[in-house]
């Protein structure tokens, strides 16, 4: 055709601007006087969120038999022993409703290219299979059984028990967490699906085996039969890889339909419990407790505001840069 003709020999129509300084000094003005603004707006609605870090991977078993040692130390030597710690912090404020609970990793990098593809999303979708997905290797099969749910990420997923309580002098009072609702709505009703069957290891998931540094299977999640198996919300919002290596995930959302809780999350003494099961020393981890709030934008995050901000004050900098050169110069 002509079209073709003309696109291979590069006669098609082109437009090329021609950067004079009345095009390109306006454009700079008209950037900074838009961008710094609306990152001062970023900001700002980014520090109305309240948020609370709590550092727990260094925190002291409680129980007798360990003689006061770091859980972290107990779990280094059997990642299958059993570890409770305990760390008491305080809100100076009240966090205004509605509260989140998130558990933060340092130092591991979800975003490795194996790490990534490693995962069966057939299997995810519930269907039925006697092999997986090659890429799940070498967390894929032992014995005859493929892994169920089979891959690296599947396998790595954090584990650690987290319970928060009121404390009043020598009196605790147990907050209750929401753990539905956590995970994307897309992912819960398109992307995870129990196989056909019951959820047990004589039906849906005959023929298969828990992940190797799992201490239960994927059937016994949760007693509840809506959130367990691959529709477990744990797992789902695990699966959905973090792009940096520092990183918090959605653990529960506190219930303010207790009393006491209505309005928020009063500023009074509290403690962490912690069942204590993820190991982080093999990459030099640490863990953290997160208490939140959020804006329409999201979680306290200041790195779009500052962006924003930054980009502004250059072009503005720039401009009145180039508009004295302008002045002086524009005639040379």
């Amino acid at each position: 055709s002509k079209f073709k003709q003309k696109f291979k020999q590069q006669k098609l129509p082109a437009w090329q601007p021609i950067l004079t300084a009345d095009t390109v000094l306006p454009a700079f003005f008209l950037i900074g006087l838009l961008f710094i603004p609306l990152g001062a707006a970023l900001l700002f609605f980014s520090e109305n969120v309240q948020e609370f870090q709590l550092d727990y991977t260094n925190c002291k078993s409680v129980d007798s038999s360990s003689n006061g040692m770091k859980c972290l130390d107990v779990v280094k030597d059997d990642i299958y022993q059993v570890c409770t710690c305990q760390e008491s912090f305080k809100l100076d404020r009240t966090f205004e409703k509605n509260v989140y609970l998130y558990y933060g990793l340092d130092n591991f990098y979800q975003n490795h290219r194996r790490y990534v593809k490693s995962r069966d999303d057939r299997q995810l979708l519930g269907k039925t299979l006697s092999t997986v997905s090659s890429d799940c290797s070498p967390f894929d099969k032992t014995g005859g059984k493929i892994y169920a749910p089979c891959g690296a990420i599947a396998n790595s997923m954090f584990n650690d028990t987290l319970k928060l309580y009121r404390v009043d002098g020598d009196q605790k009072e147990e907050i209750s967490l929401i753990k539905n609702g956590i995970a994307w709505p897309t992912d819960r009703s398109i992307k995870f699906k129990n196989p056909p069957g019951s959820l047990d290891e004589a039906g849906a998931f005959n023929g298969t085996i828990k992940p190797l540094y799992w201490r239960k299977p994927v059937y016994e999640l949760d007693t509840n039969p809506n959130n367990t198996g691959y529709k477990n919300e744990d797992l789902i919002v695990w699966m959905r890889t973090s792009a940096f290596p520092t990183f918090r995930k959605l653990y529960r959302k506190i219930d303010h339909r207790v009393e006491g809780f209505k309005t928020g999350l009063p500023a009074d003494s509290y403690m962490l419990e912690v069942s204590y099961n993820y190991p982080v020393h093999s990459f030099g981890g640490r863990k953290r407790m997160i208490l939140s709030t959020t804006s329409f934008l999201g979680g306290k995050n200041n790195f779009l505001g500052i962006a924003y901000i930054t980009v502004g004050a250059i072009c503005l900098l720039l401009g009145i840069i180039f508009l004295i050169i302008h002045i002086k110069f524009g005639k040379r």
